[in-house]
């Protein structure tokens, strides 16, 4: 006999997890103890909010669900964001919250909350354990359901009197969802439409990533456009007004809304993913190729004819000048587009940068060329503040052999700054790389496009580089642009935790604005 706690940790080893991060308190005391007799790594973090992350990028990078843990009340409402991150960027997260015994879940009781209900709108499946017997479904499926198409979260609550409860069960064998073929005459249909296409485009989304297909979808091909990284008018939109069928793989509504590329509702669009397409008025579908999605991009591809020409050569080589065009400038505080720059002449093709939430990422997203898939992770449909730095620790652990760079600014770096300690404590040794103007650069942007001033955005930041060294870390600061990639360089050779503090020049943010208002398109 066992105590339902221990079931659930055996249930949990079952599922193949590796790590749980989280905070221990009260209500949770009986899983807590049971880990110590388990392979599961347990991960302290600060705040649940960053315990959150860490399974959300967790999640996203391995295709396995993260894990994170609270205990009841305050613990698991601070487990909200990182979560519903995951779940709306399609990451596969299981979040578990201890609670108050079942004796007072029905009055009002100290620190209790409808936990259920609560994460019912965030997650694909949210539930309460009531019974010891019932642990072993409830953790299979809680598994099945966060990583199975679209992946996305799921929540368990754990009332304290439950866990207690002895039960001699077992976790049930783990099986992997199949995802079917696309039927061979969806396939001849998608290359029917594709062939006869005299500008077509592919807008790749999240769920070739999530379903294992890059490899059947060139990342670094000479005919790719990049990323999508702002929703104006930018260089990559003058291929979607000029495209007449638009291609989209695993695409997400969340990454890039249909009302911006279709606006008139015009594009012929082939859907191809496991799941049918979201209803939208600007999304209105010629074709869907549901099915896995390497078989009906392999499937496809040998049966459509090639383009003899590429359309968008000017597109590319545009976007290309755009990119390098700031390559050489050394002008200080550094511009957003040299630290771009600069930052991915200094990494592998297989390192990883973990951008937060700010003006910062609008340029990662505009400017950075990932070559690989998954490696730069950006919170994209939820957008949330503070991932950066948890999102780093997660990457470490998940891929020790890769650089990792957590990319932020100081507002979003400050969320959360308090795991640099975990970090340190767990050994997984990333750069920093603090986009420093003291100020919410994001929300000034907006302010200026709107109204043409700005509004209580303004805040003071701590020396950066004695913050770094009061946690045991090291700190640089960029005194001059030169400095940047030599800087860089001895950072992520110094094996362990390293904040740079890097003054930028945000007053390129409305220039952009402006020139992209000017911009003539290249086509």
């Amino acid at each position: 006999m066992t105590t339902a706690a221990q079931l659930f940790v055996k249930c949990l080893e079952n599922e193949g997890v590796e790590y749980i991060f989280g905070i221990p308190g009260e209500e949770n005391i009986d899983i807590m103890d049971a880990l110590l007799d388990s392979s599961i790594r347990f991960v302290t973090t600060h705040h649940e909010q960053g315990a959150a992350f860490m399974a959300d990028v967790y999640g996203r990078l391995t295709g396995r669900a993260g894990v994170c843990m609270s205990t009841l009340g305050p613990g698991a409402t601070n487990l909200i964001t990182g979560v519903a991150d995951a779940n709306m960027d399609r990451a596969p997260i299981v979040a578990i919250a201890g609670q108050g015994a079942t004796t007072r879940l029905h009055k009002e009781s100290h620190q209790i909350l409808d936990l259920v209900n609560l994460f019912a709108p965030i997650t694909k499946y949210s539930t309460q354990i009531r019974e010891a017997e019932i642990v072993p479904e409830i953790v299979r499926k809680a598994f099945k359901v966060a990583q199975t198409e679209k992946p996305g979260g799921a929540f368990i609550d754990f009332p304290e009197n439950i866990a207690e409860l002895k039960f001699s069960g077992k976790p049930i064998e783990v099986q992997t969802a199949y995802t079917s073929d696309t039927p061979d005459a969806k396939i001849e249909q998608a290359a029917k439409i594709i062939s006869a296409a005299k500008y077509p485009v592919i807008l790749a989304g999240n769920g070739v990533v999530r379903q294992g297909a890059a490899d059947a979808l060139v990342f670094s091909n000479a005919l790719s456009l990049g990323t999508i990284g702002l929703k104006a008018r930018d260089l990559p939109w003058f291929a979607f007004e000029k495209a007449d069928v638009v291609i989209c793989v695993g695409y997400d509504m969340v990454e890039y809304h249909p009302d911006m590329w279709n606006p008139n509702g015009d594009k012929t669009i082939v859907h191809i993913d496991a799941l049918p397409a979201e209803v939208d008025a600007h999304y209105i579908v010629a074709m869907g190729a549901l099915g896995d999605i390497t078989s009906s991009l392999r499937g496809i591809a040998l049966k459509a004819k090639p383009q003899k020409s590429a359309p968008f050569k000017t597109v590319r080589k545009a976007i290309f000048d755009d990119r390098s065009g700031y390559a050489s400038d050394d002008g200080f505080p550094v511009k957003p587009q040299k630290i771009v720059w600069d930052l991915r002449e200094v990494l592998a093709p297989e390192d990883i940068a973990i951008s937060d939430v700010g003006a910062h990422k609008m340029w990662m997203a505009r400017m950075y060329r990932a070559e690989r898939p998954n490696t730069c992770i950006i919170s994209n449909g939820f957008a949330a503040m503070g991932i950066a730095v948890p999102g780093a620790i997660a990457a470490k652990l998940a891929y020790p052999e890769r650089k990792v760079v957590a990319v932020t600014g100081d507002a979003g770096f400050m969320m959360n700054s308090q795991e640099i300690e975990t970090a340190l404590r767990m050994k997984t040794p990333f750069v920093v790389l603090i986009w420093n103007d003291a100020e919410y650069g994001l929300i000034t942007w907006h302010q200026l496009r709107h109204f043409g001033r700005p509004s209580n955005i303004s805040f003071k930041n701590p020396d950066f580089v004695k913050y770094a060294e009061s946690f045991g870390a090291k700190g640089y600061r960029v005194e001059r642009t030169q400095d940047l990639v030599p800087t860089l360089k001895k950072a992520l050779a110094d094996d362990t935790v390293v904040i740079i503090d890097c003054p930028v020049d945000y007053s390129e943010n409305m220039k952009l604005t402006e020139r992209l208002k000017k911009l003539v398109s290249p086509v």
